[in-house]
C-alpha cells in the first residue's frame, strides 16, 4: 500500500477510523468523510498525522453528489490518483416494522446503499482513466445469514453485496476488482445498542465465544484491497467469528 492513495466514507470513529489507521500504517495517503461528528474527525485525522503520513478529512454525507464529487476532485488535484475506496459509511436503527415510518426506511437506504453508489460512481472515473483500484464495500453479517436486526438495515446491507457483485463483473474489464467484507458483531456500532437477550444470543452461537474488534476487522480489511490481494474480485468475505 506504500505511497498508494485511500477514501474511506464515515471514518470519524469505530470501524472506519480503523481502517484509515491501519491502511496508513501500510504506507498509504488516507483521505476520509464523515457527516456530523467534527470532535471524532479532529481525532481521526490527528492519529493518521501522528502516524507521519498524508492525511486529508471531509465533511460531506454520502448522499451528497455534488459534494461528493468535489471531494473525490481536491484528492485527485492533491494526490493524483485515488487508489482505494472503501464505502464504510452506515447507520441503523432498532425498530421493527410495525413502529418503523416511511422516512426511516428511505434515510437508512440512502446512506447504507446510495452513499456506495454515489462514491463509488464519484471515484470510478479515475479509476476507469487508470484501468487500475479496488473498491471495498462494508456490509454485514445479515446480508448472509438469517439474523434478527432491523429490516431496512439488512436490506441495505443485501443490497450492497448485490452492488458489489454487478459492479465487479462491469469494471473487471477496467483492472478494477470490488469486494465486499460482511462482518458479524463487532464491539461497537449496532452490537452496542443490543438487548442484553439478543447478544447472548448471538454469542452462543459463535464459535469463538465473543465479538470481533475493529481493529480486526480493519486488518483483513486493507488485505482486501492491498495488491497481495489482486485474484478477488465480486466476492462477500464473511468474519464473524464462526457462527
Amino acid at each position: 500500500m506504500k505511497d498508494g492513495a485511500a477514501l474511506v466514507t464515515g471514518a470519524s470513529r469505530g470501524l472506519g477510523r480503523a481502517i484509515c489507521l491501519e491502511l496508513a500504517a501500510q504506507g498509504a495517503r488516507v483521505a476520509f468523510s464523515y457527516t456530523r461528528d467534527d470532535k471524532g474527525a479532529g481525532q481521526t485525522l490527528e492519529a493518521l498525522r501522528a502516524r507521519g503520513g498524508e492525511a486529508l478529512a471531509f465533511k460531506v454525507s454520502v448522499v451528497d453528489g455534488p459534494g461528493t464529487e468535489g471531494m473525490v476532485k481536491e484528492i485527485e488535484a492533491a494526490w493524483g490518483r485515488l487508489d482505494v475506496l472503501v464505502n464504510n459509511a452506515s447507520i441503523s436503527q432498532n425498530l421493527p416494522l410495525a413502529l418503523m415510518e416511511e422516512e426511516d426506511w428511505d434515510r437508512v437506504l440512502d446512506v447504507n446503499l446510495k452513499g456506495a453508489f454515489v462514491t463509488s460512481k464519484a471515484v470510478l472515473r479515475g479509476m476507469i482513466w487508470r484501468k487500475a483500484g479496488t473498491i471495498l464495500n462494508v456490509g454485514s453479517l445479515v446480508s448472509v445469514r438469517m439474523l434478527e436486526a432491523p429490516l431496512h438495515y439488512c436490506a441495505s446491507k443485501a443490497g450492497l453485496k448485490g452492488l458489489t457483485e454487478s459492479l465487479a463483473k462491469e469494471v473487471a474489464r477496467y483492472g478494477i476488482r470490488v469486494n465486499c467484507l460482511a462482518p458479524g458483531l463487532l464491539e461497537g456500532g449496532l452490537g452496542r445498542n443490543l438487548p442484553e437477550h439478543r447478544l447472548a444470543d448471538y454469542l452462543k452461537h459463535c464459535a469463538l465465544g465473543r465479538v470481533g474488534t475493529f481493529e480486526e476487522v480493519a486488518r483483513l480489511a486493507a488485505f482486501l484491497v492491498s495488491p497481495a490481494n489482486g485474484y478477488m474480485s465480486g466476492e462477500t468475505v464473511v468474519m464473524d467469528g464462526g457462527v
